[in-house]
């Protein structure tokens, strides 16, 4: 390894991955992507404001783009990939689709992320509780209001 470079191993949906070679400055969202080949966490704003590359880390919520790789090391993370698997879709994926909150789908997967995680604190949400968990992600196509449909729909209150 080069100077300024490190070996990350970390746990990855499930699975314990390790990759060589990562500069000091690499965003975890990149090592998801171009390393471990996990495309789901999209690369947007690279600042942090758009919530397209969501995920967890240790079990909190956090954007990819503003995690440093190397502090990955040692933690555990999950994806969008890693909350269901592909043959059998979580009540999240299921209800995005069931309520047409997928348009070009470029944010999806960071909203299906964050809705998963205000799920697990809050049971039934309202609409002003969904708004405020869901306000770190930017859509441009849905106007969210089938976002806010599919959220109440994978939570059983629609």
């Amino acid at each position: 390894m080069g100077v300024g470079r490190v070996r990350i191993t970390c746990v990855v949906n499930g699975q314990s991955r390790t990759t060589d070679d990562v500069w000091a400055g690499e965003s975890l969202l990149y090592v998801l992507r171009e390393r471990f080949g996990l495309y789901g966490s999209k690369n947007a704003c690279e600042q942090g404001e758009c919530g397209s590359c969501s995920v967890y880390l240790d079990g909190t919520l956090v954007c990819a783009c503003l995690v440093l790789g190397g502090q990955a090391h040692g933690r555990e993370i999950l994806t969008v990939e890693g909350i269901a698997p592909e043959s059998s879709p979580h009540r999240v994926q299921k209800a995005f689709v069931e309520a047409g909150a997928v348009q070009c789908g470029f944010c999806t997967p960071g909203l299906i992320v964050a809705t998963h995680d205000l799920l697990q604190r809050v049971r039934q949400p309202t609409d002003a509780q969904i708004r405020e968990a869901l306000a770190g992600n930017i859509c441009r196509c849905t106007g969210y209001a089938k976002i806010i449909d599919a959220v109440h729909m994978a939570a059983g209150s629609r």
